[in-house]
């Protein structure tokens, strides 16, 4: 099941096409259940067979007979019902899996502005949370839905065979039911809405704690820090209550107007029969009470499921918000890059951010009536380093990002080695790139899995190479566990330095022909930032390199330095050039070199 084709009109939609595979071994599933469940609407039939016996003083092998029927009823029920959990409980686990690996892959789909703006706490409440009431949904409602129907049927056939003046007296429970619910469902729905939204916020904040905890203790902000979780957490509690108010109201009304239409309809059979009105049995009397008791409680049951059933369709509705968002990469059919040489142009290239909202680290404090890229037009040769400078909001970061395909001009296009990058699979085309951020990256896992990442067939000696190009295989050796040291989370067993460059090892593995560093050693002491520069001297060779940089020092060497400022390159030249301009990048130089 491709995550790109899931674009829903509805959430029941998307229910429908994650359940459509399995509608042959739902189907057997039923079949299983209906005679798992047969005793419910049969054993009535043998308790006023057996009634009318003793009434009527029938022979003892009779009720022998009964005893056996009623027996083999019962006693099939266990085989049935371990049958039916594999079949069934197997394929709504199946579902929940196959719903989360969706969600990760339309994740991966998404573009970079929509993750920009959605809180990673939020997505992940999707995946974990949502599913997880989507799952309770069908494992619940499915089985105890489908007996309720099952025992609506039988009890309705049956009597409609034996006591057919009586039906009419059935029927009364479906438009109570539905009457009932109808009266329900519109604040049920609303209340979901506000409860499943305010968790969401719940997340995102508690996952700002967690990410603030280190800025929290260094300034003493812990209470600052738990009120703001507080706070929400109260929301959260007032919309749970009302939503509990809700579902209470709703369960209380549908059973105290079911209760009344089971007894209503055992004390009119009952006074039929005394009075005459019509031939029936004691045993057809207590035949209608039972049946209209299991009638009833099936459309109690049904009602009962409407809280679980309108928390599930609230999570359908958050997961397909991901599996409909429209803000897709769309890389189908478009070239594929077989080789890339690294050659880059970019023709008056425009980047504006809508409702002055940014898709990246840079260009902050621009609305949005100023370009991020305003008409800027390069050329950078096929295994040249070219370095970009500028103040914050220069647009440092919407060029590299403009040319990793993950901002698309409003206005212009980029070039790779002559072919423009909006016709091609820009998967392929990240294949032959990597990218060194500011802040390493690394999982929890050993060295080895952080650095040959994504690499299924990697070569031991090739990823040895990668970590002694990046100045990182005197630290790993020197390790108890080597390469086979595990990281930690988000590699919190290694110092700064040691994390970058493991980053830089895990860029250089991968061969790319076009490498971007973006800040790699901003955030450096003096001694970590020159053995990361000593190792970036070695990357640069045979490849195109895009280097971001704040501090001048690291860019000296560059093949070409484009200075901007507003989103337009005000000055390119190289070191030296630049410096002869006595320009903006002299000045730059001048302050920092003090």
């Amino acid at each position: 099941m491709n995550g790109s084709n899931s674009d829903s009109r509805s959430p029941y939609a998307l229910l429908n096409q994650v359940l459509r595979p399995f509608r042959s071994r739902l189907a057997v599933a039923a079949l299983v259940f209906a005679v798992k469940d047969c005793p419910l609407w049969l054993l009535p039939l043998i308790t006023g067979a057996a009634v009318d016996t003793v009434v009527k003083g029938g022979p003892l092998a009779a009720l022998g007979w009964l005893a056996i029927a009623a027996a083999v009823l019962v006693t099939q029920n266990y085989p049935a019902h371990q049958l039916f959990t594999r079949l069934y409980m197997g394929s709504m686990r199946t579902v929940g899996a196959q719903l989360r690996g969706l969600l990760a892959e339309r994740l991966q789909l998404l573009s970079i502005a929509f993750h920009s703006r959605s809180s990673a706490a939020v997505m992940q409440s999707k995946v974990v949370r949502d599913v997880e009431n989507i799952e309770m949904m069908l494992t619940q409602a499915g089985p105890l839905a489908l007996s309720s129907l099952l025992v609506f049927s039988g009890a309705v056939a049956l009597t409609a065979v034996n006591v057919p003046q009586f039906l009419p007296v059935f029927a009364l429970s479906v438009p109570c039911g539905t009457g009932v619910w109808w009266l329900m469902r519109r604040a049920a729905r609303q209340r979901n809405e506000e409860f499943r939204r305010d968790l969401e916020v719940f997340a995102a904040r508690v996952g700002e704690m967690t990410a603030l905890i280190p800025i929290t203790r260094a300034h003493g902000l812990e209470e600052v820090a738990v009120e703001r979780v507080r706070e929400v957490a109260e929301r959260v509690r007032e919309r749970g209550l009302n939503l509990d108010l809700v579902n209470g109201r709703f369960g209380a009304v549908s059973w105290v107007t079911m209760q009344l239409l089971s007894v209503a309809c055992l004390l009119v059979g009952a006074a039929v029969a005394v009075l005459g009105w019509a031939p029936i049995t004691p045993g057809q009397v207590v035949l209608l009470g039972t049946y209209f008791s299991a009638l009833t409680g099936t459309v109690t049951t049904i009602l009962g499921l409407m809280p679980i059933l309108a928390r599930g369709t609230e999570s359908l509705r958050s997961v397909a918000e991901v599996m409909q968002d429209s803000e897709l990469e769309h890389n189908e059919g478009k070239k594929r890059a077989s080789e890339v040489a690294g050659r880059l142009v970019l023709e008056d290239v425009t980047v504006r951010y809508t409702s002055g909202r940014k898709t990246d680290d840079d260009g902050a404090g621009f609305g949005a009536g100023r370009p991020a890229l305003d008409g800027v037009s390069l050329t950078i040769g096929e295994g040249q380093t070219v370095a970009f400078v500028g103040p914050s909001g220069s647009g440092k970061s919407t060029v590299v990002n403009t040319i990793l395909g993950f901002i698309r001009p409003n206005e212009g296009r980029v070039l790779l080695d002559g072919a423009d990058m909006a016709a091609l699979d820009l998967r392929t085309v990240r294949k032959q790139v990597s990218v060194v951020p500011q802040e390493s990256v690394l999982f929890e896992g050993s060295i080895y899995e952080n650095v040959a990442y994504g690499l299924a067939d990697v070569d031991a000696s090739r990823v040895r190479k990668a970590l002694e190009d990046a100045n990182a295989l005197d630290f790993v050796d020197a390790l108890p566990e080597g390469w086979d040291t595990i990281v930690g989370e988000r590699g919190a067993r290694l110092s700064g330095g040691q994390r970058q460059r493991l980053s830089l090892a895990r860029a250089l593995v991968r061969e790319p022909r076009i490498l971007i560093l973006d800040e790699a050693t901003s955030a450096l002491d003096s001694e970590s930032e020159s053995h990361i520069q000593d190792a970036l001297e070695r990357m640069v060779h045979r490849r195109t390199t895009l280097v971001v940089a704040h501090r001048l020092s690291t860019v000296r060497s560059a093949d070409r330095i484009v200075v901007l400022d507003q989103g337009k390159v005000v000055e390119t030249g190289t070191h030296e050039e630049l410096l002869a301009l006595e320009g903006r990048y002299a000045r730059a130089w001048a302050v920092q070199v003090k």
